[in-house]
C-alpha cells in the first residue's frame, strides 16, 4: 500500500509513522506539513518527498491510504478533501473544531461510503473483553475513569503550542485525551444514549483559556459514568495519573496503573490480570489492523460517526460548564510565560 501522512508536525505522528515503516507491505510515499522543515526528518526517513499542501501531494501520488493530523482547525477540511478524493484514510481525533464540524465530517463519509477510521485506540483495550468474559450477563452500573498528562508545557518542547489555544484546539485535556474515555463509555454501555448531567471545567493551573483540568458526569443504559482529565501531572510525556472503576452486578473492577486490572467479586474474592490500560499501547496495533481492515472491504473498528458522538457529549459539558474569562490574561503572554 502506497500511503502519505498529512500534518506531520503532529505529535502523534511517530504513532503511526514507525509501524507503517516497520511494514513489508505498505511505503510511505510522502509527507506533508505547512512546515516543511517539521517534515524533513520523517520524509529523510521514508526517503519520500516533502510537501507543504496536502491537497497536492495527494494529486500528484495518488495514495492508496492516507494518516491525517494536523491542528484540530484544519482536520475537519482534510477529511473533507479526502472524502471527496476518495482516497481512504485514518484522521486523528477529535477530527475537527467542534460538533458541527464532527457530525459535518461524519454524515459527508456516510454518504459517500468512505472509509474513514478514528483512532479511538481504547476499542483494543483488553478490558472491554474481560469485562464481557468475566461480568457476562451482568449490567454494568457505575464506571469512572481518571486520565491526568502531563503539564502545559509537554505541549512547547513538543512544538505543538496551537494545542493550548482554543481557538486552534476546541479545547482542552477533555476534549484531547478524555474523548478516548467518553468514547469508552459508550462502547461498554452497548452504545446506549448517553446524557451529561454535570461538568466542571478549570483552568488554575495555567490560565489559560482551556482547561486544564475537567470533570464530566453521564447516564444512559442504566448506568452513571465519569470522566476526570487534566494537565497537571508533573510527568514525562504518556506518563499518566489514572484510575478506572467499573462497577457490575456482582463485580468490581479496578485499574491503577497502566498494567494492572484488580477484579473482586461481591464476596470479596480478589484476583488480577496483566494487561495495557493506556492509549499510547494501541496504536501499532490500529495502524496494522486499520490497513487490514481497508484491504478487506471491512469497516474500521471506530469510525467519524463515533467521533461525532463523542465530541457532541464533550461539547454539552463544555457548555455546561465554561471557562471563565476572569484571571485569564492574554494568551500569547501567558504562552511565552510557559516557555
Amino acid at each position: 500500500m502506497r500511503i502519505v501522512l498529512i500534518g506531520v508536525s503532529h505529535w502523534h505522528t511517530p504513532f503511526y509513522s514507525e509501524p507503517v515503516l516497520a511494514m513489508p507491505d505498505a511505503t510511505i510515499v510522502g509527507v506533508s506539513d505547512p512546515d516543511a522543515a517539521r517534515a524533513a526528518p520523517l520524509a529523510e526517513k521514508a526517503r519520500c518527498p516533502v510537501f507543504t499542501d496536502y491537497r497536492e501531494m495527494c494529486a500528484q501520488l495518488k495514495p492508496d491510504f492516507a494518516f491525517a493530523l494536523g491542528r484540530h482547525r484544519d482536520m475537519a477540511d482534510e477529511a473533507r478533501f479526502l472524502i471527496e478524493s476518495r482516497i481512504p484514510f485514518a484522521i486523528e481525533k477529535p477530527c475537527a473544531l467542534n460538533a458541527a464540524e464532527a457530525n459535518d465530517i461524519a454524515r459527508r463519509a456516510r454518504d459517500a461510503g468512505a472509509f474513514a477510521a478514528v483512532p479511538l485506540v481504547l476499542r483494543y483495550c483488553p478490558m472491554i473483553a474481560t469485562i464481557r468474559e468475566v461480568a457476562a450477563g451482568e449490567s454494568i452500573q457505575y464506571l469512572s475513569f481518571k486520565f491526568v498528562g502531563g503539564m502545559v508545557d509537554r505541549y512547547h518542547q513538543q512544538k505543538v503550542e496551537w494545542v493550548i489555544d482554543r481557538s486552534i484546539s476546541g479545547g482542552g485535556p477533555l476534549l484531547n485525551l478524555g474523548i478516548h474515555h467518553v468514547d469508552l463509555c459508550r462502547v461498554l454501555l452497548g452504545n446506549a444514549e448517553l446524557a451529561v448531567t454535570g461538568a466542571m471545567m478549570s483552568n488554575r493551573a495555567a490560565g489559560l483559556t482551556i482547561e486544564d483540568h475537567a470533570i464530566m458526569l453521564m447516564e444512559g443504559g442504566g448506568a452513571s459514568c465519569m470522566v476526570e482529565t487534566g494537565y497537571l501531572y508533573p510527568a514525562p510525556n504518556s506518563v499518566f495519573d489514572m484510575h478506572y472503576s467499573i462497577r457490575t452486578e456482582r463485580h468490581y473492577f479496578a485499574a491503577r496503573d497502566n498494567s494492572t486490572l484488580e477484579i473482586v467479586t461481591n464476596d470479596r474474592q480478589r484476583s488480577t490480570r496483566e494487561m495495557k490500560l493506556t492509549n499510547v499501547f494501541f496504536y501499532p496495533e490500529f495502524v496494522r489492523d486499520t490497513l487490514r481492515r481497508v484491504r478487506d472491504g471491512r469497516p474500521p473498528i471506530a469510525d467519524l460517526a463515533d467521533n461525532a458522538a463523542a465530541v457532541a457529549l464533550i461539547e454539552a459539558a463544555y457548555k455546561m460548564s465554561p471557562i471563565s474569562a476572569e484571571g485569564v490574561s492574554d494568551e500569547t503572554s501567558q504562552i511565552e510565560r510557559l516557555r
